[in-house]
């Protein structure tokens, strides 16, 4: 017996779409691409979206109706595929696919530690053995290749596939990246906005970071285009905001969270540091020195509803680690060693639960009336 479209389509008149209870050729669900070589046919249904919950039942019934209407052998089954008239959107290629967790390390205001904070934060989890990246995004005051002891860092290019990318630098087993490295260290950074946030653009995506557990993005302090820029460019996991005990800090901290948490930005706090809790003279380690005031980022933190993440104390040695080039967290014996430690490992926890219990965080979406 010879087939033909119309036997074809004739018999699927008699296959009705349940979410309708029309007919299949009428509701025009009937690709127009039927083949027929010798006994075989092959066609497509048309469906309106993905993931219809009548698919597979329409394409047996199909079957089932060629085989009825036009012949027992005929060779339909698994000749039938699915199309849709409305595609899944194509979901946009990760920047940094290889990239488990973005960290920020942000500050209200300048002055409280907050390079100090993120590198030996970088330094810390790298103790731990996790693979770990340090972009210094504070792009006019750069101060990481001081803190460790890259001033004359010059990063080159290398082939990486079909592209040329930035070598990060590599110390204490942190990969390292700041516009310091490209910048006369002698001169001010005299950049508009639009400069800055193309340049920190380009260390973020044209620079072979590769696999990283944390991606520590040390911000400049309070908010700026360069943080619009950031959480426009990347999914931050989660912002770290470092303040001392004083008020007047903690002012600033504040509006810090409220940028991140905010309903156009929508960051997950992981916590607060404090940071110059305390001083510790070397001599007496036991002894503590609230010469900044007392726990007032622990207040803060409990008043609003975040993690106290460490309080890092003042002991020389933290000054004398960034002026050498090799940050107290490279100690992990030391007083302020061991508050890394604790910090680093506090980090990880939170990430874990912010992990478990939150959505994966969406680059902002800036439009422009």
């Amino acid at each position: 017996m010879a087939f033909y479209p119309q036997l074809i389509l004739d018999a699927l008149k008699h296959v009705r779409y349940p979410g309708t209870g029309q007919d299949i050729v009428s509701s025009e669900m009937v690709d127009d691409n039927i083949r027929i070589e010798g006994n075989k046919i092959s066609f497509s249904l048309l469906l309106e979206k993905p993931n219809d919950p009548f698919a597979k039942s329409l394409v047996k019934a199909a079957e089932q109706a060629i085989l009825t209407y036009v012949g027992a052998e005929a060779e339909i089954v698994g000749n039938i595929s699915v199309n849709y008239k409305t595609q899944i959107p194509a979901q946009p290629e990760k920047l940094l696919p290889q990239v488990k967790n973005i960290i920020a390390v942000s500050s209200g205001k300048g002055g409280v530690g907050k390079s100090t904070v993120s590198s030996n934060l970088a330094v810390a989890l790298a103790n731990a053995g996790y693979k770990v990246g340090l972009l210094d995004a504070d792009i006019f005051g750069p101060s990481v290749p001081k803190m460790f002891g890259l001033e004359d860092a010059r990063p080159y290019l290398e082939p990486v596939g079909d592209r040329e990318l930035i070598r990060p630098e590599e110390k204490y087993g942190v990969k390292l990246l700041s516009i310091g490295f490209f910048v006369d260290p002698q001169n001010a950074v005299l950049w508009r906005g639009g400069m800055a946030s193309n340049a920190l653009k380009q260390l973020i995506s044209d620079a072979n970071w590769g696999e990283l557990d944390y991606f520590i993005l040390d911000l400049p302090p309070g908010t700026s285009d360069i943080h619009l820029t950031l959480v426009q460019t990347l999914a931050i996991t989660g912002a770290i905001v470092v303040s001392t005990p004083q008020e007047v800090a903690l002012a600033d901290a504040r509006k810090g969270i409220s940028m991140f948490t905010g309903e156009k930005v929508n960051v997950p706090i992981l916590g607060l540091v404090e940071n110059m809790a305390w001083f510790t003279p070397a001599e007496l380690p036991n002894n503590k020195y609230y010469i900044f005031g007392k726990e007032g980022c622990k207040r803060l933190a409990e008043e609003m509803g975040v993690k106290l993440l460490g309080q890092i104390p003042i002991v020389q040695s933290i000054c004398d680690g960034g002026d050498s080039g090799k940050p107290v967290a490279c100690d992990p014996d030391s007083i302020t060693g061991k508050s890394f430690a604790e910090l680093a490992q506090n980090v990880v926890e939170q990430v874990d639960i912010r992990n478990a219990t939150l959505p994966e965080t969406q680059k902002v979406n800036v439009t422009r009336k």
